[in-house]
């Protein structure tokens, strides 16, 4: 029973400096891509990932809002000449792109200079697609501060030009989210960098509408 305790309390050990080292790594090497809403380069595409309209509780996701809002303030401001929204689109009642397609429409974004990403199933799924389909290879990714250094970190290992706006308005995240985000980070090291996933889908390539 103590080898047996022993070998538990080594293995928890172990993994808790797997998770420490990953996310140190992930933090430390794309902490300095990382932006406000101002003085960022310019770029053309702004890469938008998805999270859910509204809360579990059915109330609007500030996280959602803040994506919007930084997203719109970039194309207002000519800091991106345009957006690809990249999320979920499980069912016919949960879409996460035609829901950020509808709160840029509703913050004044034309139409034209809004693309759909259908199957950014995951942040990987996302990043990957922007290279492999979109055919970007220097991006603007808008998410929260918490999310920006995994996005970031999977731009780098793909070889792409990438920075981060960070959408924060100040909230907290929480101790639930703030765990997971802690557990994604190490998983995206194990994906890229020991098991080669890949995105479930991606297809033919896309030519985004952009002006030149």
């Amino acid at each position: 029973m103590k080898r047996v305790f022993k070998f538990i309390l080594g293995l928890c050990f172990m993994l808790f400096l797997f998770v420490f080292i990953t996310n140190l790594w992930v933090i430390q090497t794309t902490q300095d891509q990382i932006y406000d809403k101002h003085n960022l380069p310019l770029n053309d595409v702004a890469l938008v990932l998805g999270t859910s309209k509204n809360t579990v509780e059915g109330k609007p996701n500030r996280f959602f809002v803040e994506r919007m809002n930084a997203a719109a303030a970039l194309h207002s401001e000519e800091y991106v000449k345009h957006i690809l929204v990249s999320g979920d689109n499980r069912t016919k009642y949960y879409n996460e792109p035609r829901d950020m397609l509808q709160a840029l429409g509703d913050l004044n974004i034309p139409v034209s200079d809004i693309s759909l990403d259908y199957a950014g199933l995951r942040t990987l799924d996302s990043v990957v697609r922007c290279k492999e389909v979109f055919g970007q290879d220097k991006v603007t990714i808008v998410t929260q501060e918490f999310h920006c250094y995994r996005s970031l970190f999977i731009a780098n290992y793909l070889e792409m030009e990438a920075v981060a706006v960070s959408a924060d308005n100040g909230g907290p995240i929480g101790n639930t989210l703030a765990l997971r985000e802690v557990l994604a980070r190490s998983m995206a090291v194990l994906d890229l960098y020991v098991l080669g996933r890949s995105p479930k889908f991606l297809g033919e390539k896309i030519e985004l509408p952009i002006n030149g």
